[in-house]
């Protein structure tokens, strides 16, 4: 059974960017207040610290090792769950329409509808943060769906199936994190809640992806 890699290398630099993107007016007074090279060097330091915590991999899978996706900050938790809540909807839409399997196109439309729900409850608890979600796909995302977008047939299902596999893995572990390690309350009770869903979805995907591999 094949397996679609994660591209994170590519999506770390937009993590490093995620991570810096939300500022308070605490942080605009500290920057106001600061002389134009000390700003320039604290710049500097932040945005190396964050790529190199988000390019650290799992080299075996190309996944997030397991101490980068514990120290995640809440911000760019909630960025990159709604990323990857933007790839099950469009991934979904689209396997709706092209899959040739009659239970990958179900699966396609209910994770159009769970996780465009998912996506409605987070855009409420990130105003709440003061945080800005991504409206266009992070750059691991969008290689698995432009990589989808060039199957057709039964090669198009096995590649959505195996691509749900490994979206759903990779949610449940950053879910699993937030839920126990969270600075917020409110992403801790987000990332609990989502839980269930999320894996209820893996397991029907590994059943699927057997059956159309």
């Amino acid at each position: 059974m094949k397996k679609t890699l994660f591209f994170f290398a590519a999506g770390a630099m937009l993590f490093g960017a995620a991570c810096t993107s939300t500022t308070t007016d605490a942080d605009t007074n500290t920057t106001a207040e600061t002389t134009t090279d000390a700003t320039a060097t604290t710049t500097t330091e932040t945005t190396t610290t964050t790529t190199a915590d988000a390019s650290s991999t799992d080299n075996a899978s190309g996944m997030l090792d397991a101490t980068t996706i514990a120290n995640m900050n809440d911000a760019t938790f909630m960025m990159t769950a709604a990323s990857s809540n933007m790839l099950e909807i469009e991934a979904g839409k689209l396997a709706a329409q092209q899959a040739t399997n009659a239970e990958v196109k179900r699966f396609a439309q209910m994770m159009v509808d769970h996780h465009t729900k998912a996506s409605q409850e987070q855009m409420t608890i990130a105003s709440q943060m003061n945080v800005t979600l991504p409206t266009a796909l992070m750059p691991m995302h969008q290689t698995m769906l432009d990589k989808l977008q060039n199957k057709t047939g039964k090669d198009f299902d096995e590649e959505y199936m195996d691509m749900m596999e490994v979206a759903h893995k990779m949610d449940i572990a950053l879910f699993e994190a937030k839920s126990n390690n969270a600075q917020e309350p409110t992403v801790k009770a987000f990332a609990a809640k989502g839980l269930p869903m999320l894996k209820s979805h893996q397991e029907m995907a590994t059943k699927i992806e057997d059956q159309v591999d």
